[in-house]
């Protein structure tokens, strides 16, 4: 099973969600909205992505939705 790990920083308002490891070696790219895709440097891979400005109730996250269980598999 897949490990995300969550990163809130109240006093930065910056929100950090990695589904991979955190790489020593790993790019910013900001996509805009204050979204940054983390990538590793490498591969080009994302790994993460962080919210600057971030406060719980974020509208950005209106468009997130997670599923769990293999894609296609009903719960």
């Amino acid at each position: 099973m897949a490990e995300i790990k969550v990163f809130y920083e109240p006093d930065k308002e910056l929100l950090t969600v990695f589904w991979q490891e955190p790489r020593a070696s790993q790019i910013c790219t900001e996509l805009g909205d204050g979204v940054v895709l983390i990538k590793d440097k490498k591969s080009g891979e994302p790994i993460g992505i962080e919210l600057l400005s971030y406060h719980p109730g974020d509208e950005r996250f209106d468009m997130v939705h997670v599923e769990v269980g293999a894609p296609g598999q009903k719960a």
